[in-house]
């Protein structure tokens, strides 16, 4: 069989494509923009000074991305000065808020801790995540006291037996119950070896979160004296500042953790920089308690606010991370991990996903088996690693000499399989002829070569079995022609 000269343009590989006229494309040009000037100049005017302003700040942005400097610094302090003027004003404004908004409040930054420790016992049983381990507990047993510690107090307010100047003692204990179990998880996560058995794991993550709640319980009740608001004073719950500055300490050591991951070309993601926004929308949090004057006020609301976006931040990124997770895993259970083509089991249910097209559409599509030639022999002389290099090379052509619509895969060990759909068996003969020139065209050594089978739906088979094995005794009588398959005229031939 004589082989045809095979075009290098896709418009050779695949003749169902066209091309399109330049001509036609002008007189759409210009008929769009003799459309465009029919419009009102007002609007023309808006629209170009709109495209000055997004102009100007696409450069601004991709300045400061690239200078950043002191940029992330200068925003924390503007933002910072906004909260701390708010708290202010809600101080001196006498902004109050009723005992029933706190109590949804309350009520709804515990459902998103529990919702949060759930997603965190999920995240530590798929990857061993200590930081999610500890941080799940934690989150529980915080909002558990503060949920406690409400209906303690408005039984208390009930009875009139309470003055407006009390600091709640659930409050005081869970929020810093919760700071000593972020700065907790930081030194497990750094200092503390990974262990090869989950079990193990738990039982030191529980351990860790009963000494944090024994000693911050033990250390509130053997306090000299009730946490109470000083009405007078500038910072009117000076108790606030020990939980504050523990918060403060966390954000600082999260953001170190989440910056080193970022230099060293980690997987930093949502989640590890939502870690550091929690212990500062807690430090804020804090912040605000400190001008808190009495129960219910405007800094009580606004500390509160903190709090629960806080849990919402967290959960957040909880939840979009365990989306990317998902993803990830889906990726690695349909691609082969060398050559990043899709696995068999992708290849399968491919095929299987065409077959059922084409006996709706009654289109023809085709399947391409190749084999490398002598990868045994590379392995032997040069080593394995040059032949897993082999094999990627051969996969980068196959993925890059192929359609959006087309799929190639590994088939397992050093052979591929690429399938085609809507090609007939002609179309895929000229395909691996162009991959088989791509292949010899190459300088980098070894020199490789394959070996192919085709199979085309229907007339080689009907299912995915029939038509794997149709293509590969066409491949094993091509393989038995001879030692090398160099020549290109021998691969046509056999197809």
């Amino acid at each position: 069989m004589r082989l045809a000269r095979v075009s290098t343009d896709q418009g050779a590989i695949y003749p169902s494509c066209k091309s399109f006229s330049n001509n036609s494309f002008q007189t759409d040009f210009h008929w769009r923009k003799r459309a465009w000037t029919c419009k009102s100049p007002g609007v023309a005017g808006f629209l170009r000074r709109l495209g000055d302003v997004l102009g100007s700040w696409a450069r601004i942005t991709g300045f400061l991305r690239q200078h950043k400097g002191n940029g992330p610094a200068l925003a924390y302090g503007f933002v910072l000065a906004l909260f701390l003027g708010a708290v202010l004003y809600s101080r001196y404004a006498n902004v109050l808020g009723s005992p029933t908004t706190y109590l949804y409040l309350e009520v709804g930054g515990s459902l998103l801790s529990f919702c949060y420790a759930a997603n965190a016992l999920i995240r530590f049983r798929g990857t061993h995540d200590r930081i999610a381990l500890i941080l799940a507990f934690g989150f529980v047993l915080s909002g558990m006291v503060e949920t406690v510690g409400y209906f303690g107090l408005n039984e208390l307010l009930r009875s009139g037996q309470l003055a407006l100047s009390h600091v709640p003692m659930g409050w005081m204990v869970g929020r810093t119950l919760l700071a000593v179990l972020l700065l907790a998880a930081l030194g497990v996560d750094r200092f503390l070896p990974t262990s090869r058995q989950p079990s193990r794991e738990t039982a030191g993550a529980l351990f860790v979160v009963a000494a944090a709640a024994y000693i911050t319980s033990a250390a509130f009740i053997a306090a000299p004296a009730t946490p109470a608001a000083k009405y007078s004073a500038l910072l009117s719950r000076p108790w606030e500042l020990l939980p504050g500055v523990l918060f403060a300490l966390a954000a600082v050591f999260f953001y170190k953790r989440f910056q080193a991951q970022n230099q060293s070309d980690s997987d930093a993601s949502l989640y590890d920089y939502s870690l550091f926004m929690v212990a500062l929308l807690n430090a804020a949090c804090h912040l605000a308690a400190l001008f808190s004057r009495r129960l219910f006020d405007g800094p009580f609301f606004l500390a509160e606010l903190s709090k629960v976006a806080s849990y919402a931040v967290i959960l957040c990124g909880a939840l979009i991370d365990q989306a990317r997770l998902f993803d990830q895993v889906r990726t690695l259970a349909i691609s082969d991990p060398l050559t990043g083509l899709a696995n068999y089991r992708r290849l399968i249910a491919v095929i299987e996903s065409e077959l059922d097209r084409s006996r709706r559409t009654r289109r023809p599509f085709s399947i391409v088996l190749l084999d490398m030639d002598g990868l045994k022999t590379i392995n032997d002389r040069f080593g394995h690693l040059v032949g897993s290099r082999s094999l990627v090379r051969l996969g980068k052509i196959l993925r890059n000499h192929s359609r959006a619509i087309d799929t190639p895969a590994r088939y397992g060990g050093d052979e591929f399989a690429l399938v085609l759909p809507e090609a007939a068996k002609e179309i895929a003969s000229r395909v691996a002829t162009r991959i088989s020139e791509r292949l010899a065209t190459e300088a980098e050594e070894p020199q490789l070569s394959v070996s192919a089978g085709i199979a085309s739906y229907p007339e080689d088979g009907d299912t995915a079995e029939k038509l794997l094995g149709a293509a590969d005794r066409v491949l094993y009588r091509m393989k038995h022609r001879g030692n090398t398959i160099n020549s290109i005229t021998r691969i046509a031939a056999c197809l």
